[in-house]
Order: structure tokens, then C-alpha cells, then sequence
């Protein structure tokens, strides 16, 4: 268990902003919590006097419009305390301050919170076969969307030919982000992270299997808490190691939430991220001919100028269109979806409306 004891609700993480919207739950006598372990629609929450198994109440999941209104590993929710012949009942969740959310897999338009109410998205990387720096983009754009601030950790230079270039590289299309360059193999000093770890503080990692995250929280804590597996040599790529998400405590006071390793991150949003991680070109683009000026064709683009001349890199511009391609589509598929669940729910009120009026 992650706790078997009472704890301190403020060494979660808990505040006085946070107390204050919890005030209309604690009138109805529930307790507050926060979620820190999430599996198959059950979740491990904690209180102040224990950790509890929960799942969440049937009004509550017949009010949701998705699943993300439903909890994710991070929230802070108000708890039904258990009985001698029930499991507590989570019936509300307090307001988001930040979460990482992305696009479910495959072609359903779904958002899934990853995490929430995090301070800082470690984005793990391994300098190996999973080096990518459009990758590396995505995660960035998903966490400045989601309120976080990301720092990108560079793990496996021992394996890494020119550690140096490939900082130079991430920097690049990092701008303003702190990078990191570290070996869980052969380093066992993990203090470089320590800025970010402060009491009360909740670190998210994120990344794709085999980048070496379990290993990392397991230095982190100090002891064995996570698997770990060597990736295949043959692809280095790597299994999932943790299966499900869930917030563990550090020594020093920090919240740590471990992910499983993610195949594919498809954005949800993407607006503010985009912007945040492709200032560069944005700056650009306001001397464009055109205000609506894609860079692809269009006459007068200064993007396509500065492509030219070789101060923007080729690659770095596709990598935008496609970006702004994705982000288009998905929010046209958000609008369609929305208009879809709006006619359903007309349809149910006017249902339930006939049947409820009377026939003189």
C-alpha cells in the first residue's frame, strides 16, 4: 500500500485555495481525498486517516459527458467515508489546476486525463532508438496545454555517441524548457531533478516504454517500488513496465506520478501548446503576406523565406504542419462530436417530456 496510515492532507499537496472550494462538500459531511492510484475503474484515494478503495457514485457517472470528467490519478475528489457493507463512494471532483491530457487511441474522439493538478511533466527520453525529437515536441505541446511546466530528461548517455549534439538538438525545439542529460545505468546520482522536488510538489513522467522512467522513480525513492525490464536490442524499444497510473511519495515531501509507457500521443487541444513551443515560427509567420498563411504555397510567406535562407530548419516547419493539420482536425471532430451529443440529450428531454405530459 502506499499508505497504511493516517497522513497529512498538506503533505499531498492540500492548500488553503483547495480547502476553500471543499467547503460545500464538507457541509454534506464527505471527506476530502486525493486519488493516487486508478485501475479498471476503481481507485485507491487518500484521507486524512487512511488509504481507501473508492469508485465513483452513480449519479456522478450518469452526469459525466466523457471520461474525463471522470477521475484521474492527481485529482482531488470529496468522499462518501465506507460502511461495514460498502466501499466509499467518490461523489465530486474539486476543480483542475493543471492535467496532461491527450487523445484516447485509435479513431475515437475521447480525451483522457493522464494526470492532474501537476506541477512539473518530467518528459523521459532515451537517447537510444527512442530519440525523437518530433516526439519531444508532442509531449511539450501537450503539457504547456494542460498547465504544467515541462523539463525534458535525457536518459542513456552511455549509449549516446555525442551526448552534446543531442542536447543542442532537443534545446533547439525546446526553447526555455531545462534539459537534462542523465544515466540510470551507470550514474546513481539523480540530484540534478532535486530543483523540481520540493515538499508539497507533484512531478508527472511521462514518456514511451523503455526510456527508463520505472528506473528512475525507484532512484527517486530510494528502494524498489517499480519493475524494470532492458529494452530489446534488436529495436530498442522496451514493454510497459507499470501498468496503471499512480502517485507515490518521495523522502523529501515531492509527489511523484508514474505512467505506463505511451505507443502513440495524439493531441487533444493544442492550441496554447503549439503556440508555446513553436514561437519561432509564429514570429515568423507575422510577416506573411497573409494573416491566414498556411507556409505551404501561399505567395509573401516569411516562414518559407526563412526556410530558404537556412535559418529555420525544413524539417522544423513540416513538423508545424503537420501539428496545425492534426489540431484542425481534431477540433473539427470535438465540434461534430458535441453536435452529436447535443442532439442526443434533446432527443432524451423531449422523450421524457411526452411521456410526462398530460393527454387531455
Amino acid at each position: 500500500m502506499w499508505y497504511a496510515r493516517a497522513v497529512d492532507l498538506w503533505t499531498l499537496g492540500w492548500n488553503a485555495g483547495l480547502a476553500a472550494q471543499f467547503e460545500p462538500h464538507a457541509a454534506r459531511r464527505l471527506q476530502p481525498a486525493r486519488v493516487v492510484l486508478e485501475h479498471q475503474h476503481l481507485y485507491r484515494v487518500q484521507t486524512d486517516t487512511a488509504e481507501i478503495l473508492a469508485h465513483v457514485a452513480g449519479g456522478f457517472r450518469h452526469k459525466a459527458l466523457g471520461r474525463h470528467e471522470f477521475p484521474a490519478v492527481g485529482d482531488w475528489v470529496a468522499v462518501k467515508p465506507p460502511s461495514a457493507a460498502h466501499r466509499a463512494v467518490i461523489q465530486a471532483i474539486l476543480p483542475r489546476r493543471s492535467k496532461f491530457s491527450r487523445k484516447v487511441a485509435g479513431d475515437t474522439t475521447v480525451e483522457q486525463v493522464v494526470a492532474a493538478n501537476v506541477d512539473t511533466v518530467f518528459i523521459v527520453m532515451g537517447l537510444d532508438g527512442d530519440f525523437s525529437l518530433r516526439r519531444a515536441e508532442r509531449y511539450l505541446i501537450t503539457a504547456w496545454d494542460g498547465g504544467a511546466s515541462p523539463v525534458i530528461v535525457l536518459n542513456k548517455t552511455d549509449v549516446c555517441e555525442d551526448v552534446p549534439l543531442a542536447l543542442a538538438a532537443v534545446q533547439q525545439v525546446a526553447s526555455g524548457v531545462p534539459v537534462h542529460a542523465i544515466s540510470t545505468r551507470h550514474d546513481p546520482d539523480l540530484s540534478v531533478l532535486d530543483p523540481y522536488l520540493s515538499p508539497g510538489r507533484t512531478v508527472a513522467l511521462l514518456g514511451s516504454s523503455g526510456v527508463g522512467k520505472s528506473t528512475i522513480v525507484n532512484r527517486l525513492i530510494g528502494r524498489d517500488v517499480q519493475k524494470t525490464r532492458d529494452v530489446r536490442e534488436h529495436d530498442q524499444t522496451g514493454r510497459h513496465t507499470t501498468s496503471h497510473r499512480q502517485l507515490l511519495a518521495l523522502a523529501g515531501g515531492a509527489l511523484l506520478i508514474d505512467t505506463p509507457g505511451m505507443r502513440e500521443l495524439q493531441l487533444w487541444d493544442g492550441a496554447t501548446g503549439v503556440s508555446a513551443v513553436f514561437e519561432d515560427v509564429e514570429a515568423l509567420a507575422l510577416g506573411c503576406r497573409f494573416s491566414n498563411c498556411l507556409h505551404d504555397t501561399e505567395p509573401g510567406c516569411a516562414v518559407k523565406q526563412a526556410v530558404e535562407a537556412g535559418t529555420l530548419p525544413e524539417d522544423r516547419i513540416e513538423s508545424y504542419r503537420e501539428l496545425q493539420r492534426e489540431r484542425r482536425f481534431q477540433a473539427s471532430r470535438v465540434d461534430e462530436k458535441a453536435a452529436q451529443d447535443r442532439k442526443r440529450r434533446e432527443k432524451v428531454i423531449g422523450k421524457i417530456q411526452r411521456d410526462f405530459t398530460p393527454r387531455g
